[in-house]
């Protein structure tokens, strides 16, 4: 079996969660797109029961959305997270200001 990977984005356009997949030979590298952090949870857990050993948060979840994404998974796979205090795609606000 394949190593599965995922970076996770968050975008407030995307309102369905979105999904590419690259095959790497030894792995799948996968991208999952989310419109919010409960959109973000439901997919975490979902990716953890494929058998997906971790998941990276990009830039725009804050601390607050990597805490709901890492109790969300309960544990099944872990979840590492880019990290901007102030991101610079949000005019400056932390991930938590802009989707909280």
């Amino acid at each position: 079996m394949k190593r599965k990977v995922v970076f996770m984005f968050i975008n407030a356009s995307i309102t369905e969660a979105r999904r590419v997949e690259m095959d790497l030979g030894q792995g799948l590298m996968i991208m999952v797109g989310v419109g919010s952090y409960d959109m973000a949870c439901e997919e975490a857990k979902k990716l953890a029961e494929e058998g997906v050993i971790m998941v990276e948060l990009c830039g725009g979840f804050g601390t607050i959305g990597h805490a709901k994404v890492t109790e969300a998974v309960a544990g099944k796979l872990q979840v590492g997270v880019v990290r901007f205090d102030n991101h610079p795609g949000y005019d400056n606000q932390s991930g938590d200001a802009r989707w909280l």
